[in-house]
């Protein structure tokens, strides 16, 4: 089922995205990728089959990643979305409901099992 497995990842830093993106594949998800806000909406709106966002906050031009998380919960309101930071604390009400923080560095096993669980969430007793 590969819309449930689709995955965008939103890091601007190369070595940390390939990383994440390393595991959630090494998982079965099918990742996309970008590096900044603009590459991600363009992504989202070309690949309806992706399901949930990990998104840096801090990224250069464009929005940041708490503005995208919130500009995808309007957009695209069923997708699960995963913020991360290495510089500084996101309190929850400064992020989409439902949303997802972690703080770098972060366990990367940590994030594949909650994108596993979010996933799995948002499963219809349809499929």
């Amino acid at each position: 089922m590969t819309e449930q497995r689709s995955v965008l990842v939103v890091e601007d830093e190369p070595l940390l995205r390939m990383d994440i993106v390393d595991f959630l594949e090494d998982a079965g998800y099918i990742v996309w990728q970008a590096e900044n806000s603009v590459d991600a909406i363009d992504l989202l709106v070309r690949h309806g089959e992706i399901r949930l966002v990990m998104t840096d906050v801090d990224m250069p031009g464009g929005m940041d990643g708490i503005k995208l998380a919130a500009y995808v919960r309007d957009r695209w309101p069923p997708l699960k979305i995963i913020v991360v930071s290495g510089y500084r604390s996101v309190a929850t009400e400064e992020v989409p409901a439902e949303t997802r923080f972690f703080s770098k560095p972060y366990d990367p096993k940590r994030i594949v099992k909650t994108v596993g669980t979010l996933l799995d969430e948002s499963r219809s007793p349809k499929e």
